[in-house]
């Protein structure tokens, strides 16, 4: 629908990051919500969040990005939301991880400035328009 904000929830343990991303994306189109960890993530989108977009980091308290994206798959839950990780852990393991998990994209923070951050998702998203089939 035309003018209709695109749903993200940022997640990430970082509250100077998550702000001035929240303050980026909500400039762009983006409804933003956050959460400081996987389990109030999880907590969102039980309550009822569906976000077009999950833009999770890793290293976090509580629970990590990987468990909370295990969680969320092995749950069911969110299951049309675009997967994104932004990260500092860029080893190929974590990235293999990442895929395992159903990831459709891995930004690494320290090579990314958020208007960067801003576009990669963008152009994650448009490589996931798929035509129905009729």
């Amino acid at each position: 629908m035309e003018g209709e904000k695109r749903k993200i929830l940022i997640v990430d343990d970082d509250n100077f990051l998550l702000d001035m991303y929240a303050l980026k994306f909500s400039q762009n189109s983006f409804e933003v919500y956050t959460a400081t960890n996987g389990l109030q993530a999880i907590e969102k989108i039980k309550g009822g969040l569906s976000p077009e977009v999950l833009l999770v980091d890793i290293i976090m308290p509580e629970m990590d990005g990987f468990e909370m994206l295990e969680k969320i798959n092995q749950d069911n839950l969110s299951p049309n939301s675009t997967k994104i990780i932004l990260s500092n852990k860029s080893e190929q393991k974590d990235i293999d991880k990442g895929n395992t998990l159903g990831v459709a994209g891995y930004i690494v923070k320290a090579n990314s400035t958020p208007a960067e951050v801003i576009d990669q998702v963008i152009n994650i998203l448009s490589s996931k328009i798929v035509v129905p089939k009729k």
